[in-house]
């Protein structure tokens, strides 16, 4: 996936009522390694990467990138949002150009089912609207993901689409930033 592009990196923390999205640190690498090595993470979105493999190859600091932000909770890290550009070549587009921003999340499993997922993406979208006015954020999962379709629909995205990708139904939906005030509250 190509990066975001051009916007002021990194940005302030965004700090919600629980939560702190900020740009990623040294201090993250094991909990990133933890969060992609993790079976339960792994389930919708191609399976767990071998933790020795993970640990020859994060960087020191891994993430540092327009777009990437790790989401803390009391100082520890829990998960990671992320906007890229939607590859061209893969179904799911709302532009005739493609290369829409994508929103991407990852929670660690002890974080799952308590609305971080949820304040976090919104507060992300607010930056990105703020960023990026006008511009659509679309976001793809499995339907068998049914926590991740929930999260989509909390935040506003619209389904737009279904489609196979990878061995599986595809949920594909559009967000856009006109009503970017409506979440998060």
């Amino acid at each position: 996936m190509a990066h975001l592009g051009p916007v002021a990196w990194p940005p302030c923390p965004i700090k919600t009522e629980r939560l702190v999205l900020r740009e990623s640190e040294a201090r993250d690498r094991a909990g990133l390694i933890v969060l992609f090595s993790s079976p339960d993470v792994g389930t919708y979105v191609g399976g767990a990467q071998p933790r020795e493999e993970l640990e020859s190859t994060v960087p020191g600091t891994p993430g540092r990138r327009p777009g990437f932000f790790v989401v803390e909770l009391d100082g520890t890290m829990i998960g990671m949002v992320t906007f890229d550009r939607r590859d061209e070549e893969r179904p799911g587009h709302v532009r005739q150009d493609a290369g829409e921003a994508e929103l991407g999340y990852m929670f660690l499993p002890q974080a799952w089912g308590l609305g971080y997922a949820t304040e976090a993406c919104a507060a992300a979208l607010q930056w990105f609207a703020r960023a990026l006015p006008g511009e659509p954020v679309v976001l793809c999962s499995q339907t068998a993901n049914n926590q991740s379709t929930r999260v989509a629909a909390k935040l506003g995205f619209i389904e737009v689409d279904r489609f196979e990708e990878y061995g599986a139904e595809q949920w594909f939906g559009v967000w856009s930033s006109t009503t970017a005030d409506d979440f998060g509250k």
